[in-house]
């Protein structure tokens, strides 16, 4: 499912490529937390009238179940939003952490639960060398591909044998995980070896 995302030019013309970019990133969003209902983007340049140079402000909403995600990026001193793309890919960077948080909580206070589709419980069993993608075993022995974009809280953290929730999707290759979040050791590393 693509998440709904509206956007909004205030001050300045519409881009298709900014819009494309905006897209990818709020598809970014979706991989760590698939139930996003709405996502909407405001790209505007301030009027500062005593500055050289054209510097943007983007806000990121977030509607998800139980509330809003709100995450704003205003023009800094140094001159960075004076390109788009970097003001954008400030505000997104902003909304995922907030996002991740938000996944957190709603996991301790048991609001995600998991179901036929939804969290499942599993183990990871490869991790490729550059930490970019990996698989885990599922209870049910099956194996899922995952992605270090879904990893709440980052790869880094995750070793071979840690226990994590996931969510499950259809990929174009086959099962893989939108979402995972590590639960913890069980003091297993690496795969078990048959005897």
């Amino acid at each position: 499912m693509q998440i709904p995302v509206d956007i909004t030019f205030k001050e300045l013309d519409k881009s298709e490529a900014l819009e494309a970019r905006i897209h990818d990133w709020a598809l970014k969003l979706e991989r760590v937390y698939d139930r996003i209902v709405r996502c909407e983007v405001m790209i505007e340049t301030p009027h500062r009238h005593h500055r050289n140079g054209r510097q943007y402000h983007v806000r990121v909403r977030l509607t998800v179940p139980g509330g809003e995600i709100v995450a704003s990026h205003d023009p800094g001193p140094d001159g960075a939003h004076e390109d788009a793309n970097v003001a954008v890919r400030d505000a997104f960077a902003a909304a995922k952490r907030q996002l991740e948080d938000h996944v957190r909580k709603t996991l301790k206070r048991g609001d995600i639960r998991p179901e036929r589709n939804g969290a499942q419980h599993g183990r990871v069993t490869f991790i490729d060398v550059e930490k970019e993608w990996g698989w885990i075993e599922p209870d049910d022995g099956r194996r899922v591909y995952f992605h270090r974009n879904s990893v709440l809280g980052g790869v880094d953290q995750l070793e071979l044998g840690d226990e994590v929730r996931f969510t499950e999707e259809s990929g174009d290759e086959g099962p893989q995980a939108s979402t995972v979040d590590p639960i913890g050791q069980h003091g297993h590393r690496g795969m078990p070896h048959a005897s």
